[in-house]
Order: C-alpha cells, then structure tokens, then sequence
C-alpha cells in the first residue's frame, strides 16, 4: 500500500530559495502540490526557478528578500500572502558561514554570520508566527489553523566542528530558537520542527569535494560520502505533513550518522 503526501491547497514560504537546499526545498514542496513563495535576495535566479516549478505544472510567485532586515521580512511575508493567501509552512532556510578560526573572527564576520543565521531566522519566523497565530485565534470551528515551521540548522549546531565556530554557534542557537517557538506557539496548532543536515554536495561547495581536503573530510564521514539535496525530500516532507500534527519541538539530524 503507498503512502503519499497532498499539500494541495497549501501555500509555503521557503526562504533562501535561489539556490541549494532552499531551491529543492522549493521543488519538493511544489510537487506534492503546494503553491511556493520563493524568497532571496537573487530576485533573477528566483525568476528562473519559479519557470522551472511552472513548467513541471506547479504554483510559485516570487519575492524578494533579505533576513537581515526586518523592513524587508514584513514586506516579504505581507507581500506572499497577498499574492498568494495566508501562509501555512514556512521553510526557514537563509544561512552563511565563515571559514576561520575563532581567534581571527572580527566583529563583521561575526555579525554576517548570527545576523543571517540566527536574528534572520528568528525574526522571519516571528513574522510568520504571528500571522498563523491570529488566524488560529480567529477560525471557525472545524477549519484549517496553525501551521508548519521547518528551521534548517546543521549537523554543525549539534557537534561542533573546527574553522566554523561561528557557524557551529549560530546553529546551536537555531536548535534551541526551535524548540522555544514549538514550546509557546503549539497549543494555536502551529509546529515548529527542525531539519540538521549534514555535510550535503550543492553548487556553493561543490567543487570542495574534489579537493585533497574534500576528498578527506568525505574519508571521515561514515559511509565515505556526502549526501545530495533530494536526500532531505522525505523528512521535509514528513514535517510539512498535515499528519504531523503530533511532532513538535523536534530536532532531526539528516547526516548519515556523521554525528553519531
């Protein structure tokens, strides 16, 4: 007997959609029949991903974004709803990273990384709460309240690892900003849920892996390889489900048990 995921009549909101995780976070959403608000800041490449979900016979609108600024976080989420209806998952995807060690962070790069990774994350997911908990105030008996909220953190919030300390920080503070949010926003419906993914082959460190240090670091891992973006499809599935009502506050590690 198959089992199948219906998203249908669902509108999502996935941040850091340009490219990456945030592209196929996107295009799994989309399939199972979600209408997809794509968020970034690289409105062209949106532009051409949102050709690419239209062609396969699915619903994407675009819009732009930076998580840095909460100006921009209202007019974004105002913007989706309007042009696509009240909000019922939201993928919170945004993230940079620096490659150094700690005693040589300055106070920029310590500001690009939790200014993106951590304030972005929360206040794009502050935005969007509000938004689920006042139509649950507000529904009809019976009718569809609260929602979904997926924050993407890292195997990295969970072990720390060496020359991303910063990023490994931001990380940590996601994790924790995640079962925060499931602790006072479950009882209007809405689940806030977390994906750790871990060393995961996209266009930004895609030609890392052919290095001597990539080739290395994939040495380490358990199963000497690094997983692809579709390899999150099912857990971001799960948790966008309507039937996941009962899953809260989790923090799931997708890492091949690099951090067993």
């Amino acid at each position: 007997m198959s089992y199948q995921i219906d998203l249908s009549g669902r509108v999502a909101l996935v941040t850091g959609a340009s490219s990456g995780l945030g592209a196929q976070f996107a295009r799994t959403l989309a399939r199972a029949g979600a209408g997809v608000v794509l968020a970034a800041r690289r409105i062209e490449r949106l532009k051409t991903l949102r050709a690419e979900i239209e062609a396969a016979g699915g619903d994407a609108h675009v819009v732009a974004l930076d998580v840095t600024d909460p100006d921009s976080i209202k007019s974004a989420v105002a913007h989706a709803e309007t042009e696509m209806g009240t909000l019922d998952i939201l993928v919170n995807n945004s993230g940079v990273s620096t490659t150094q060690r700690l005693v040589d962070v300055t106070p920029d790069d310590y500001d690009h990384v939790m200014d993106t990774n951590t304030r972005g994350a929360f206040f794009v997911a502050q935005e969007v709460g509000k938004r689920m908990i006042a139509r649950s105030r507000g529904a009809a008996p019976g009718t569809f309240t609260g929602g979904r909220i997926v924050n993407i953190a890292s195997m990295a919030g969970l072990r720390v690892l060496g020359q991303i300390g910063v990023y490994c920080m931001s990380k940590a503070a996601v994790i924790h900003m995640t079962r925060a949010m499931a602790l006072e926003w479950g009882r209007y419906g809405i689940n806030v849920n977390a994906i750790c993914p871990g060393y995961i082959d996209t266009e930004i460190n895609h030609h890392h892996w052919q290095t001597e240090a990539g080739q290395k670091l994939i040495q380490m891992l358990p199963r000497k390889r690094v997983g692809q973006p579709q390899d999150l499809d099912a857990v971001l599935m799960m948790l966008c489900a309507n039937e996941s009502h009962f899953v809260n506050g989790a923090v799931i590690a997708a890492d091949d048990g690099f951090g067993v």
